[in-house]
Parts: structure tokens; C-alpha cells; sequence
């Protein structure tokens, strides 16, 4: 019986320490009303109005220099867009979306002859045990997963984003 005990009491307690760990966490401070990332600097904030709530390095598009085009030209995309979605069950831990490509994006590309690519997100990292340490991604904005767990709580669905050079 006592073996019994503390072997369900255990169990118990590792159930609930897997609980505590969850990826989803709370945010009960300023509202996010404004992301800025500035690719030059590789730094991605969040703002309440003209206050800085978080400052983060990040990684970029694997060709970071200038405003995304077309599919597959590995640039993050530059201008005014609104965080619209969220994959909980993303290959990169976590991720937002951005509303990526706008009217403007599309026409630009049509008169190319070619497709402006899409699903464009801010998300986590690749190896979830390893550092990234250059730029990688296809036109996405990569944290650390850490950090993304807390964008995720904190940025909700139609915050602007602004996406400088």
C-alpha cells in the first residue's frame, strides 16, 4: 500500500510539474498597440503607444537586405502590415502571422510575371535545442522560442506591425 502510495504521488506531482512548463503563458501588462522591427539592427520591439515594452535580436530572411518581391527570393517583407493569425501548432514552436502580401505586394509581383509568396510570420526557432546563428528563414522574423512564448501572449490579432529596412 505505502509503495502504491508514493508511486500515484509521484506520478502525480510529474503531471502536474508538465502542466506548469506549458508554452501558452498569460500577459497582464500594457497592451501591445504597435510592433517595430528594424532589419538593419535585427531588432524587433514591442510598443504600448510610444513606450518600448520589449526589445528582441532576431533573424531574418536568409537575403534580409530589401522589401520582399516574389516567392522563394528569401527577403522579409518592408511597410505597414497587421499581425493576422496564430499557429499554435507551428514547426517553429510558435507563430504569428502577418497579413503579408497587401494589395500593393501583389500587384508589384503580377507585373513581374510572378507569385509575392506568403505565409510570412514571426516565429520561433528552427532546433528548438540550438541557437540559430544567421539569418535563415525564408522571409520570416525568427526569436528564440522562449521569447516567442512571450510575443505570443503579449502581441494579439490586428496589432500593426511595421517593418522597417
Amino acid at each position: 500500500m505505502k509503495r502504491r502510495t508514493l508511486i500515484l504521488g509521484g506520478t502525480a506531482l510529474v503531471a502536474l510539474g508538465a502542466c506548469g512548463s506549458s508554452k501558452f503563458k498569460r500577459y497582464y501588462g500594457p497592451e501591445v498597440t504597435y510592433v517595430v522591427v528594424n532589419k538593419q539592427q535585427r531588432r524587433m520591439m514591442l510598443l504600448h503607444h510610444d513606450r518600448v515594452l520589449e526589445d528582441y535580436k532576431i533573424k531574418l530572411g536568409f537575403a534580409p537586405l530589401g522589401h520582399k518581391e516574389i516567392e522563394g527570393d528569401g527577403k522579409t517583407p518592408e511597410g505597414i502590415y497587421l499581425i493576422d493569425r496564430r499557429n499554435p501548432n507551428s514547426r517553429f514552436h510558435l507563430s504569428l502571422g502577418i497579413s503579408y502580401p497587401n494589395d500593393r505586394d501583389r500587384e508589384r509581383a503580377r507585373e513581374m510575371g510572378k507569385s509575392p509568396g506568403g505565409d510570412i510570420f514571426i516565429h520561433g526557432q528552427r532546433h528548438p535545442k540550438r541557437k540559430d546563428r544567421d539569418d535563415w528563414t525564408w522571409g520570416c522574423i525568427s526569436v528564440t522560442n522562449k521569447q516567442m512564448e512571450d510575443i505570443y501572449a503579449m502581441v494579439g490579432d490586428g496589432t500593426p506591425i511595421q517593418i522597417n529596412p
